[in-house]
């Protein structure tokens, strides 16, 4: 007995070999769909496995600490530029160096700028030796501002320069300065008036061999 085609539900009859090639081809379009979202999401968790690897896998250290800056070595090099002695702020236990350089311009000046060693610890001073300079150049590291009075440090009288708001735009709060024979010293920062004249201090013996000197 011969085997008729089935009878489609929805259509309530046979299908057609038209209808039959579409509902093939719609099939095999799914499947091919189908097919290609599963092989992204498995190339995307490969992609995220390796990365997962690469990221655990590099060693990590503490960052590079920051070359020391040889102070003296520098030092030396702008007595011999400028053939005349220059003040050498020493790192020690509280004060690391951060910038030792010779800046040029209408004053040349022996720039090191200085912070805490401790972690703990905030702000900065920058030691500015002007050469062949007095206090009348100091305003142009500070805004404009002049001396406001005077202090006893080590023996010698400091111009103090109260920076107020002025001040604030470079985050400066607190400068002193002193004569060292030809030149101009100054010591500005953010740090306290203790902690700069502490600094100063330690300074003393080579304004006085400087002083001496000229």
């Amino acid at each position: 007995m011969a085997k008729h085609p089935p009878i489609v539900a929805e259509l309530g009859r046979p299908e057609t070999p038209d209808e039959t090639a579409a509902r093939k081809a719609e099939s095999s379009r799914v499947y091919r769909s189908s097919q290609t979202v599963r092989n992204l999401i498995a190339a995307l968790l490969a992609t995220l496995a390796i990365v997962a690897v690469i990221v655990f896998a590099v060693p990590r250290g503490e960052p590079a600490a920051a070359p020391e800056i040889d102070v003296a070595r520098i030092a030396a090099d702008v007595e011999s530029t400028m053939g005349s002695p220059v003040i050498v702020p020493e790192a020690d236990e509280f004060w690391r160096v951060n910038a030792a350089e010779l800046s040029s311009g209408a004053t040349v000046v022996w720039d090191v700028t200085l912070a805490p060693s401790a972690e703990d610890e905030r702000g900065f001073v920058k030691f500015a030796q002007a050469f062949d300079a007095d206090s009348s150049w100091a305003p142009q590291r500070l805004n404009g501002i002049a001396p406001t009075g005077t202090v006893s440090i080590g023996g010698l009288d400091w111009d103090v320069f109260e920076m107020g708001d002025t001040g604030a735009k470079q985050n400066l709060t607190y400068a002193i300065g002193t004569q060292a024979g030809d030149d101009y010293v100054l010591l500005y920062g953010s740090r306290s008036a203790d902690s700069t004249a502490d600094l100063a201090e330690s300074l003393i013996p080579q304004i006085r061999s400087l002083s001496e000197a000229s």
